[in-house]
């Protein structure tokens, strides 16, 4: 199996400019990615956001605090 000489570059979400981008196009550290296609990059925030709700969550319970 041969591997693509072009593989497709992603979609990305820059905090920067918030804007969707197809490949890097902005520093990595002001990125959020990649997505599988430019819709998914689209939702980036909401979907970071709704990460770090889980993860916030799963701490909780953890630590025992559910008040």
């Amino acid at each position: 199996m041969t591997s693509d000489p072009n593989p497709d570059p992603g979609w990305y979400y820059c905090t920067k400019h918030n804007r969707v981008e197809h490949g890097m196009q902005c520093r990595a550290a002001d990125l959020l990615g990649p997505y599988p296609d430019k819709a998914t990059a689209e939702r980036a925030l909401q979907i970071a956001a709704e990460r770090t709700k889980a993860a916030d969550e799963a701490d909780r319970r953890w630590s025992g605090d559910d008040d």
